[in-house]
């Protein structure tokens, strides 16, 4: 069986347990306090970064590329597109979420809230927790004129954009921090995807000291 040495609320781990679910592929969860640095887990991993995917007997590290991976190693059901064009969207908005958004949402709102306590480096820096506050909305409305045009993220058919999008909004949500009723599109999109058997294990992670707000795992929220 796969293990997957991941954190929770990471949405990089998270994209990748999309992943491997909607394929179906059976995986073992061990939660790594990566930032211990670990000798074991710095063998795994040199760059003592979560995820990494023990699989088919490789040591794999770094979500897009894990998950890129498993795309071309189990095709089925497909989470990639196969024209260049479609592909090269798809990517375009892995990179959107993993690099802009994380970059000033994720690791603005979520970090500041949850990883200080957890890796107890102090109190969240209040600047940086109204720059993400302030940033998700152009997020969310940049999220909602795609879905104006299209039906998913990328296109017509659910992908791997949609996976890396949800990632992190559903580790924002787990702290209450999107606002649903900015965008009626994006709330409706994000139901859909919620609702996925994938999303399963997703909704049932607890992290101490942060309960899940009511609606977390609420299909119709």
């Amino acid at each position: 069986m796969a293990k997957l040495y991941h954190v929770p609320l990471s949405p990089f781990c998270r994209k990748v347990r999309l992943s491997l679910a909607e394929k179906k592929i059976q995986c073992e969860l061990v939660e790594e306090r990566y930032w211990e640095k670990d000798a074991d887990f710095l063998r795994r991993n040199p760059a003592a970064k979560v995820p990494v995917l023990k699989i088919d007997g490789k040591v794999m590290a770094e979500s897009t590329a894990i998950c890129e991976w498993i795309e071309e190693k189990y095709p089925e059901p497909p989470l990639m597109p196969r024209a260049a064009d479609a592909r090269y969207e798809v990517r375009r908005l892995v990179g959107w979420f993993d690099d802009k958004f994380h970059n000033e949402v994720t690791s603005k709102l979520l970090y500041e809230r949850v990883n200080k306590k957890v890796m107890k480096q102090g109190f969240p820096d209040s600047t940086n927790v109204k720059s993400g506050a302030k940033a998700i909305k152009y997020h969310l409305d940049y999220m909602a004129w795609l879905l104006d045009h299209r039906r998913w993220l990328a296109g017509d058919v659910m992908t791997l954009a949609d996976f890396a999008a949800a990632a992190h909004l559903s580790a924002l949500d787990y702290i209450s921090d999107v606002d649903w009723n900015r965008s009626a599109a994006v709330k409706d999109w994000y139901a859909k995807i919620k609702s996925r058997p994938a999303f399963r294990s997703i909704l049932a992670d607890q992290v101490p000291g942060f309960p899940p707000p009511r609606h977390y795992a609420d299909l119709d929220f």
